[in-house]
């Protein structure tokens, strides 16, 4: 893991932001999204550092990868270094308004970790953009950390207060929450989508991980 490929573009980064990319490979199960990845014309909404685009991007030339994210400073680190790559591009942009400039271009939309720092109010909106991002057929694929109700929902959401909050890592967005995997569905069927797949990702994780697979129907 502390060698793969896709981390090779980060390592002109300061060291904080190299270990930060580092720890997010090492903790969070974003392989999983990769082998569910259709068509060539990919969107990774909230990107970050750009870690996820890395792994969709890197051996696959033929793939276009656009990062969004509206933190200024992450995209400034995902164009130093994912961005010297010839198939990526980064914009600080939010995802609805990206949807009114680019509505149903992308095969795939991904969305890892984003929903849970929203007011659940926006969720709806939110997934409504993803939605009209896709192309009829294409794909959204959601990895979120679910409330199972259980100690790991109440670890991941302290954890998420240090990193929010008292860190600084991780930009808020009004909302610091997760939601049971069924009200996650229910929301992905109202914004037009097909949940195709449901899938626990926290067998080896103290955290809830669940990836929604759901077509743009």
């Amino acid at each position: 893991m502390l060698t793969h490929p896709s981390l090779s573009v980060f390592k002109e980064l300061p060291l904080p932001e190299r270990l930060f990319v580092r720890a997010r490979l090492f903790s969070a199960p974003l392989e999983e999204l990769t082998t569910r990845v259709k068509g060539e014309r990919i969107l990774d909404v909230g990107c970050g550092h750009g870690l996820l685009c890395s792994l969709m991007a890197v051996g696959f030339p033929d793939r276009s990868i656009v990062g969004i994210d509206t933190d200024p400073k992450k995209i400034d680190w995902a164009r130093r270094s994912v961005g010297r790559l010839g198939n990526t591009r980064f914009d600080v942009m939010t995802v609805e308004r990206l949807a009114s400039l680019e509505a149903a271009t992308f095969d795939t939309v991904t969305v890892s970790d984003v929903l849970y720092l929203l007011p659940e109010a926006d969720w709806p909106d939110f997934l409504a953009a993803c939605h009209q991002l896709l192309k009829k057929g294409g794909r959204l694929l959601l990895k979120e950390a679910e409330d199972d109700g259980g100690w790991r929902t109440r670890k991941a959401l302290l954890q998420e207060q240090v990193m929010v909050r008292l860190l600084g890592r991780t930009k808020g967005s009004g909302g610091l929450g997760f939601s049971t995997r069924e009200r996650t569905e229910g929301l992905l069927t109202r914004a037009g989508f097909k949940v195709r797949e449901t899938v626990s990702l926290s067998k080896r994780s103290t955290t809830a991980h669940v990836l929604f697979v759901a077509d743009c129907v």
